[in-house]
């Protein structure tokens, strides 16, 4: 069984930082693609934040690029969401995803997420 699990959320102040984390744990062959979403409210759809590929490539949706950065750990399994100058628009619960080789079989798997809150 694969668990994913973030990190890192909190309280900011608009225009701080704040740097989450997840790390993915069980039994399973590969990490392949890592992605971080965001939910602003309850019913809302996820929005994609960044991802990153087992190459290290990465990939931004216009509305993430240049405050955001995504990396990863390798070694501990970790991926991580640098975010910059917040602002209360960055209010939301923050998802990251998984695509793992487990049991031979490629899958995503999603954590259950960290909560931001970014005040005025």
């Amino acid at each position: 069984q694969v668990q994913v699990e973030e990190s890192g959320g909190g309280l900011v102040q608009a225009g701080g930082s704040l740097k989450l984390s997840c790390v993915t744990s069980g039994r399973l062959q590969r990490i392949n693609r890592m992605a971080w979403y965001r939910q602003q409210a309850p019913g809302q759809q996820r929005e994609l934040l960044a991802r990153i590929e087992n190459d290290g490539s990465t990939y931004y949706p216009d509305s993430a690029t240049g405050r955001f950065a995504i990396s990863r750990d390798d070694a501990d399994n970790t991926v991580y969401l640098q975010m910059n100058d917040l602002t209360t628009e960055d209010t939301g619960d923050y998802y990251c995803k998984a695509n793992v080789l487990a049991g031979w079989k490629t899958g995503n798997y999603w954590g259950r997420g960290t909560q931001v809150t970014v005040l005025a």
